[in-house]
This record gives structure tokens, sequence and C-alpha cells, in this order.
């Protein structure tokens, strides 16, 4: 589960309707440099150093060794300034530091915590130390948020150092503490940079992450989630939380939805079926379009909205052999897709839906009042520009869409690799958007939700027992009755990926898990 924890600043006064604020590296630069002209000089890597050796004493209270990995800039000097302050307050622990570049090389702050640590009495070692059990601890201050693209790619004598510095800590055997971010990955987007990726994790230690001033959007998507661990966040002082209040400040790129972000509403007494919506699920190809039936991924979708709350669930299976006898659940009513009127649910289309759901999509989306497209409806409309005209074209008419791709579906939809998807999910989620019109939901770890205004959000929930066959089925489902309930769709999709997230961090342990039992565990 993703926890994230202010040292200082209550998590309430960062979290508003839209979640927690995630700043671009380029905007957490602007503050930094706005909220050191305002204060005396060196006071914010002062800060920085102090909550550093603040954490790593909470993480690891009983370390015998911790070690601190120094980077070129100054998330190096962090780190300098973090082993002068453990020096301080330890002195009975060995406080390491190595180093990437001569004093005389560093930035000028980071030079003055050079000389602090040295005159604190920290020792200088080449490498890892080898002998830094489970209960010690390293702490990452290679690179932080300096990284980026377009720099550190001439090979270097400090380049070659940077890189064994940090091949030791994805190695080393205790808890590992992240300044900023995971030192080679790029904090806009969650990739790490081919030449700084690691190469094998075999048995990763626990990870920690401190993220300083501002919190960014690669702490929480793509490879972000596994590499940084747990999130903790220090403003260092400077009221970031308040900080989007003014206009000429830069501002967030997204946000990160949370448990604050769920909006339970409770159910008046004189209720009635009809005050929850209705919802429409048409999928699940038969066994005679491609030799194997793909109807439980319907099953699943229509699963997910009954138990989510939607008033009514119809199903309309893709099958050419009519629905015979009474369903596994009799709340859910069959319909055969010819006789279902397709003008008054939330519908969700596609899921299982194979080749057979093209034949389906013209009428869908001309008639469907409120549209969730998933799975085989969606490669549908990407091989056939008729299609995705016609699903662009529902926003003028007043009849929102939500997509809900995996990244090998987004790649089919803009034309491109799922790596292309990948090495940016906000920037690809974002385009998906403005080109359809429509609110867009991501897949994957860290799941990112964009609408056509470019407002983006990150999920927070969610874990690997949700890869597994269905998920993605009961995800389209749970939004589809979110819907049908009176949500808007971008809050439909924000709340319905961190619902079905969330339930699945608490699942219990000795619970068998699968798709099915994650449908029937949903709660409206």
């Amino acid at each position: 589960m993703l926890r994230i924890s202010s040292l200082d600043t209550p998590s309430a006064s960062i979290s508003g309707d839209q979640g927690w604020p995630l700043f671009s590296t380029a905007a957490t630069r602007q503050i930094e440099r706005a909220c050191a002209s305002r204060l005396p000089p060196h006071t914010l890597m002062e800060r920085a150093g102090l909550a550093i050796a603040r954490l790593a004493m909470a993480i690891a209270p009983y370390a015998q060794r911790i070690w601190i990995a120094c980077g070129p800039g100054n998330n190096g000097g962090d780190g300098f300034e973090a082993a002068a302050q453990l020096q301080a307050r330890l002195p009975h622990t060995r406080i390491m530091v190595s180093e990437v570049r001569e004093p005389s090389q560093l930035p000028a702050d980071a030079q003055i915590s050079w000389d602090k640590a040295q005159q604190a009495g920290v020792r200088w070692v080449n490498n890892c130390p080898c002998d830094l059990g489970p209960q010690d601890l390293c702490i990452d201050a290679l690179l932080g948020i300096g990284l980026t693209p377009r720099t550190d790619r001439k090979p270097s004598d400090a380049n070659q150092r940077l890189q064994k510095l940090l091949e030791q800590v994805t190695q080393c055997a205790c808890p590992v503490l992240c300044i900023d971010i995971a030192s080679g990955l790029d904090a806009d987007t969650g990739q790490y940079l081919q030449e700084f990726a690691p190469h094998t994790i075999a048995d990763p230690s626990p990870r920690h992450t401190l993220a300083l001033l501002t919190l960014q959007p690669g702490l929480f998507t793509a490879q972000g989630r596994d590499a940084c661990g747990q999130i903790w966040w220090d403003d260092l002082g400077c009221g970031i939380a308040g900080h989007q209040a003014d206009a000429s400040a830069p501002q967030p790129v997204a946000h990160l939805s949370t448990i604050a972000n769920l909006q339970t509403q409770p159910r008046q007494h004189t209720s009635h079926k009809g005050s929850f919506g209705d919802v429409a699920v048409l999928g699940g190809e038969g066994l005679s379009q491609r030799g194997l039936s793909m109807a439980g991924a319907a099953w699943l979708a229509a699963l997910a909205a009954l138990h989510s709350g939607a008033g009514r669930v119809m199903l309309a299976l893709l099958d050419e052999s009519p629905a015979q006898g009474i369903a596994p659940w009799p709340e859910i009513m069959l319909r055969q897709p010819s006789a279902q009127d397709w003008s008054q649910p939330t519908v969700v289309c596609g899921c299982g839906g194979g080749e057979a759901v093209q034949a389906s999509l013209p009428h869908i989306l001309e008639q469907a009042p409120q549209l969730v497209l998933d799975a085989d409806a969606l490669n549908a409309i990407a091989a056939s520009p008729a299609l995705a005209q016609q699903l662009t074209a529902r926003a003028a008419r007043q009849q929102p869409t939500i997509l809900t791709p995996h990244p090998l579906e987004a790649a089919r939809l803009l034309q491109t690799s799922t790596a292309a998807i990948q090495a940016n999910r906000l920037q690809a989620c974002l385009q998906l958007a403005q080109k359809f019109q429509c609110t867009a939901l991501l897949k994957g770890s860290g799941t990112v939700i964009a609408n056509a205004q470019r407002q983006i959000w990150i999920n927070s929930s969610g874990n690997a027992r949700l890869a597994t066959g269905g998920t993605g089925d009961v995800l389209a489902g749970l939004i589809g009755a979110l819907w049908a309930q009176g949500c808007n769709a971008d809050d439909a999709a924000i709340q319905g990926a961190f619902k079905h997230g969330h339930t699945a961090d608490q699942w219990p342990a000795d619970r068998p898990f699968s798709a099915s039992a994650l449908a029937m565990h949903l709660k409206p």
C-alpha cells in the first residue's frame, strides 16, 4: 500500500478537493529559488539535512552504521548536511560518506555542507561498506530530481563513479532512504533513464523516499512506486501548501488522488432502484467468433456494477445464441443486444467484446448518454478512423465518454508503441483525453486520469494483487456504477480507480484474491 506522510505539515493542510498537488521538476526548481531568495543563505540545505537526519533516525533507530552516497550536485549537498547532523546526534554510530566529485567541483551550498561533515568527524569511504546489516541504513543522495534525459549522458570518470555507487545503493543489504526521488528516475515521468536503470534487484530492501519542498509525479507512477517505496514529504518550512493560491506561482502539473477523494452519500430511506441509475454492459464475445468464450469479462463488469450500488444492471452478451435459463446472479438482467435500449443507461462497452463488438459500436457511440469504453471497443476504434471520428463527435453532443485503456490499447489509439506510452504516462493520457475530447484513464502502476481541459490525476491506491485477469473489467463496471449514481465523468474515473485499488490494499492476506472476488467485495 502506498503511504504518504508529512514530517511537519498535517495532511489536511495540503489535501484539497483535487488531492495532493504534484509539481514538475521545472516548477520545483522555480519554487526552490523563490524560497531560497526569502531566506538567509544555506538555510534550505540546512533544513533539508535536518529533515533527512530526523527521518533516518526514525527509520533505523538501532543502526550502527549509516552510509550516505553523495552525488555531484545539491542532492549530494543535502547528503553531506545530513551526515553532519547525524554525526552530531549519534556519536556512537558510524556515519560514512562516499562522494562522486571533489569538494572544489561542488556547488557553493554543497561545499559548505561538505566542510561541515568533515568538521563533524564523518568518515569518508570509497564504496558501500561490506558490513551493512538489516538494522543499518543507506541514504541515496546521488541525483534526486537533478537528472533529466538531457544531462549527464557523456562518459566521464565522475559518471562512471556515479553509476558504480548507484549500483551499490541498489544492491544494498539494508533499508534505503532516497532523497527527493530514487536516483536515476525522471521525476516527471517515473521512468529510469536507461544508463541509470538498475540491472537486477535480487532481494530488494525496504525503501523510503523523502520528498523535499514538493511532491513530483514520478514518485507515483510507472517505475516510481517500486523504486521509491514509502513516501515522506517535508516542505522545509516554506508553506508549499498555500503556494498554489498565488496565481503567479508555479501550478501543479497533476494531483494525487487519495481516500479523501472518495465521496459517499448516505442513501435516503425513501430511495428506490431508480434512484441509483442503470448500467448496461455490452461485451462477451461467444464461441462462434474465435473459438473461445469471453463472456466472463462482461459478467465481471456487470457484477462490479451491481456490487458498486447501481440501481439496475443489464447485461447484453455478444453471443450468437440467445441467453438461456437463469443468470448466475439473478439480479443482473440478461438482454439481447438488439433488444436493449442504449439511449437511457450508463453504458459499459467492450469487456471481452472481441471482433463482434465492432458491429455494435456505431449504434452505441450514437445513442449512449454516458459511455465507458474498455478493451476490445478501444481496439476497434483504434482500427477504424470512422469510429474514432464518431467517438470524438460525442463531446459536441454533450455525451461524455470515459476511456479505460491499458498501455497497449493506449498505444493503438495514439498510433505509437507501448514503450512510448510508458515513457511519459501523464502526457500519453492527456493526449488521449484531448484527441477524443473525453476523460481518459490509463491503467498501470500509478493509474493516470486526464480530461480534455488538461487536468491530470494520479491514483495512489492499488498493489500487485490487481495483476490478474479480469480486474480491468471490474474497474470498468465500477466506474459505470459510480457514474450512473450521479458522479461526473472525471469523478467517476478518479473515485473508481481509487476504490478499485483501495479494495485490493485492504484485502486480507489469508483470503484468496480473484477478479470476481474483488467485484463482490466492492461497496456502494
